[in-house]
């Protein structure tokens, strides 16, 4: 591996967080093959440790998607972590591809009109003229930008920093993130966190089907009292299919008319059951989409996901992981497509993929080995993304021939991450401040197993003036 090469860190703000902070980069390889190749610059992160004894452990937040900056990210994390700030430094680093290093951004298309985000020929257009950008960069070689090339980013930034061992936290993507480094670099691991598990082996776009499948039968189980009628709604408004609709905007109220089939309406039902505060107000949309031709709330919600500059994912390193690590193995999976949800998003990606650059993946990339060290591993019931059925998988993995290094909490009925949660992130803490690994595990999680689920969001029902209230 080419020595890595830093500049000092240096006093840095960042929006969100009203503390001077302290960032830098250093130089890394594109080609980790050819050092004296292209280079490129990572950029990264500290929030230095409240207390003067800090311990040496960093925690190292990994972020999602992919293609989520973490730096961007910190200042909603943050909260979450502040109790270990006490005493260790906490890093957020900009994986190759995301945020200040080396970005493989495409246009944000938040702006455009509802059915052109979702429509998927437009998608495809969008897509195909932003790789064809993206290649003319100086960096623009798309094959150089696998997890496995950016955990060794993450180790050189370990060295540069000093840090004799990471707390690993990942989330979502950042799941396979930390499965990869764990791998790579296991002894300069001290504790890791898992939350939504992603495993190097799911094929993302073939278990999209399955899973959202799963979470949308589980809401429509949940609200059976208050929406009797759901499951018979829904059938209804899938066999209404392909209709013109009118949409008011949510941000700007202005209308739009274009034409909803299958694949559109799959694809605005999603985003909302990632959350459950989101995910409460579907029942309502469904019904009022179903009976009354009211699409309003179904497109409020999905544009009402994922916003804020730390959401938006560079979708350019987004397709560089998916198109080498998931996509050429969708003929592989196993998974059987949900019954509405069918091979939507396996054939979106497969098309996406057809042109796009592929990385080498090595092939004990998609191995989990044991834990060297203790994994706390985390789920929501209700993910539509990375339900339980992925942890248990990759805690058994951890867990060979050390079953005390690894625990699986399952939240019920939470959405996708669970951190934030409850008293969750108190069990975080607990588990990586803990000063051996003898008493990390097991934590006690009765606390966050009791969160109920949001109820059903009721419309409020308007009345003639002087009526009974």
């Amino acid at each position: 591996m080419a020595a890595a090469t830093t500049a000092p860190l240096k006093p840095c703000r960042v929006d969100g967080i009203p503390n001077e902070l302290q960032c830098g980069s250093l130089q890394r390889p594109l080609d980790p093959a050819r050092p004296d190749g292209v280079k490129i610059d990572i950029h990264y992160l500290v929030v230095p440790a409240m207390a003067r004894n800090k311990l040496p452990d960093a925690v190292l937040m990994l972020a999602g998607g992919p293609g989520q900056s973490a730096i961007n990210v910190a200042s909603r994390v943050l909260p979450r972590l502040s109790r270990l700030n006490n005493r260790r430094d906490l890093v957020f680093i900009d994986q190759r591809g995301t945020g200040r290093s080396a970005p493989l951004d495409c246009p944000d298309d938040s702006k455009l009109p509802i059915a052109e985000q979702l429509e998927p020929a437009a998608q495809m257009r969008r897509i195909d003229a932003c790789r064809a950008k993206l290649e003319k960069l100086p960096y623009g070689d798309l094959r150089f930008f696998t997890t496995t090339i950016a955990m060794q980013d993450m180790d050189a930034v370990r060295q540069a920093l000093g840090v004799p061992q990471w707390d690993l936290i990942g989330g979502s993507y950042g799941t396979r993130a930390a499965l990869e480094y764990l791998r790579q670099f296991p002894a300069q691991v001290r504790r890791t966190v898992i939350d939504g598990v992603a495993p190097p082996d799911m094929v993302l776009p073939a278990s999209f089907s399955p899973d959202t499948q799963a979470a949308l039968d589980k809401l429509i189980e949940a609200n059976a009292k208050a929406f009797p009628g759901l499951r018979a709604d829904w059938q209804k408004l899938l066999a209404s299919l392909p209709r013109q609709v009118t949409v008011a905007r949510p941000l700007t109220g202005a209308a739009e008319h274009f034409t909803v089939d299958r694949g559109l309406l799959l694809r605005a039902v999603r985003p909302p059951l990632y959350q459950p505060a989101l995910a409460a107000a579907l029942p309502a949309a469904i019904h009022a989409a179903a009976t009354e031709g009211r699409f309003e709330g179904l497109f409020g919600l999905t544009t009402a996901f994922g916003g804020g500059k730390g959401m938006k994912l560079a979708m350019g390193m987004h397709f560089s992981v998916i198109c080498a690590e998931d996509a050429p193995r969708i003929g592989q999976a196993t998974d059987a497509p949900g019954t509405d949800f069918g091979r939507v998003d396996a054939e979106m990606y497969a098309r996406a993929c057809r042109d796009w650059p592929r990385g080498e993946v090595p092939p004990e990339f998609y191995k989990v080995p044991p834990a060297p060290s203790p994994v706390l591993v985390m789920s929501g019931g209700a993910d539509p993304a990375t339900p339980p059925r992925h942890g248990e998988r990759v805690a058994k993995a951890l867990a060979a021939g050390h079953p005390e290094r690894v625990q699986h909490l399952v939240v019920p009925e939470s959405g996708h991450g669970v951190m934030a949660v409850g008293c969750v992130r108190d069990i975080v803490f607990r588990f990586i401040d803990a000063k051996s690994a003898a008493d990390a595990l097991p934590q006690d999680s009765a606390c966050a197993t009791r969160i109920p689920r949001p109820v059903a969001f009721q419309p409020v029902q308007s009345t003639p003036e002087g009526a009974a209230q």
